[in-house]
């Protein structure tokens, strides 16, 4: 396992067994003023993440020993350490697969630097604290989510939400009532370049209704509106 620092910026932890990929990485987050740490396998991730705490990890599905579903499994038992799942791998199957097992987005193999960098951006906005006092507390039945402490509650109990599926409940709360369409949903959560994703929405939207909906198959907050998007509904 190498180690490559630099002192301002997010960290980052990249784990790719393609010494030459993640070399490249290195090169470019590093010149983008972010510190980082590279790992070339599933058992070496884990081990850097325990050591060096990143603040977002890009993750290989294809590495030797410990896969890279397993160790994104693995790390969204612990925490919401933001996570973008790096593979050559390009099917429907995977990409749902990578993102249900709590991956905050998906970069296809081979990529362009600016797509990663766009989507680093993304997924730290997601995960960045909001200022204490500057939100709203927002409350409709059984459902309570403070803004500012960004503590979500379901009958005085915390839920535990991903930074991506915190930002898609927020999205639809702040627009309580209206029509959104997936193309804005997709835009406001993970930005302009993603009209296309509607698998994004399919996995996070049903992560969601279990974690927060009474009865998750007849949901009573999130809405779908067949053909067009969805609704969140906080009228009784």
């Amino acid at each position: 396992m190498d180690r490559y620092m630099h002192k301002s910026g997010a960290r980052i932890l990249v784990v790719d067994d393609e010494i030459e990929i993640m070399r490249a990485l290195q090169r470019s987050l590093t010149a983008h003023d972010y510190e980082v740490f590279t790992a070339m396998s599933g058992e070496e991730a884990l081990d850097a993440i325990t050591q060096y705490r990143p603040d977002l990890l890009l993750l290989d599905l294809g590495l030797p020993g410990i896969s890279g579903l397993e160790v994104c499994r693995s790390v969204r038992k612990q925490s919401n350490l933001p996570i973008i799942v790096l593979s050559v791998k390009d099917t429907e199957r995977d990409k749902v697969l990578a993102l249900d097992l709590g991956a905050d987005d998906y970069v296809s193999k081979p990529f362009g630097i600016n797509e990663v960098l766009a989507r680093v951006r993304v997924a730290l906005r997601h995960a960045a604290p909001i200022q204490a006092g500057t939100e709203p507390v927002f409350a409709a039945g059984p459902l309570r989510v403070d803004f500012a402490r960004r503590l979500v509650q379901v009958n005085d109990q915390e839920v535990k939400l991903t930074p991506t599926e915190y930002d898609l409940l927020k999205a639809l709360i702040k627009n309580a009532g209206k029509i959104m369409t997936r193309q804005m949903l997709l835009t406001q959560v993970w930005g302009t370049g993603y009209g296309s994703e509607a698998h994004y929405l399919h996995v996070y939207i049903g992560q969601l209704r279990r974690k927060i909906e009474p009865d998750p198959t007849h949901p009573r907050f999130i809405q779908t509106i067949s053909g067009v998007g969805y609704r969140f509904a906080s009228d009784e």
